[in-house]
């Protein structure tokens, strides 16, 4: 049968039963890749920028502006600012506290899905490998099948497990390689918004405490 002459569907149920929990893989992964892309989107700001409206606020010691401007940015930067903020008026490891109190609310949302996206990038190979070793199986048991029966055993009767088996190795590398490659690029830029956060809040702190 040539490749390239079946449909998708053909080739999928060529791959055996293992293809089934490998297109579940794609379509989860799929699914936390696009969600990922379109909340970072939607959250990214210039942070310098918005810090330098925020510092120019206190310097005229006008609170309630900088805070409005924090809440008409949804975005963690503007969050996490908005904590220290609030505690303008107070010593600086109360301030720091106020910060570092809605990080811990800010950077899970941000890393949300990532250790599922991680876990498909490395489980789709193995189910892969899975796929492989029942196919083989099915070789195996079709030789001993013959062989108990002394028909001889043709390259026909293999073909099947063989075929099955590099299917499944196939797919589960499709499906890992570009979940592996978006999960790294969206740890970047998680990790960029992170350490935009951390710079602003230490500016930000360093402000208020200034004498």
């Amino acid at each position: 049968m040539d490749l390239y002459r079946m449909s998708l569907w053909q080739v999928f149920l060529a791959g055996g039963p293992v293809m089934w929990p490998i297109l579940l893989c794609s379509i989860f992964a799929l699914a936390i890749i696009l969600e990922k892309f379109w909340y970072l989107h939607k959250k990214a700001i210039d942070t310098q920028e918005f810090l330098n409206s925020i510092l120019e606020k206190m310097k005229r010691r006008d609170t309630k502006e900088a805070l409005g401007l924090c809440d008409g940015i949804k975005s963690p930067v503007a969050n996490i600012l908005k904590a220290g903020i609030l505690k303008y008026d107070r010593p600086k490891p109360q301030i720091v506290e106020a910060i570092e109190d809605a990080s811990l609310y800010e950077i899970p949302r941000l890393e949300k899905n990532l250790t599922a996206l991680a876990t498909i990038a490395h489980v789709s190979p193995l189910l892969g490998l899975l796929g492989t070793v029942t196919g083989m199986v099915r070789c195996f048991q079709t030789i001993q099948a013959k062989s108990t029966s002394f028909h001889p055993v043709s390259p026909g009767d293999l073909a099947g497990g063989i075929w099955e088996a590099l299917l499944t190795t196939v797919a589960g590398l499709i499906v890992a390689i570009p979940t592996f490659v978006a999960y790294n690029y969206l740890a970047s830029r998680v990790n960029h918004f992170i350490l935009e956060m951390e710079k602003a809040s230490t500016e930000l702190v360093n402000f208020l405490t200034e004498d």
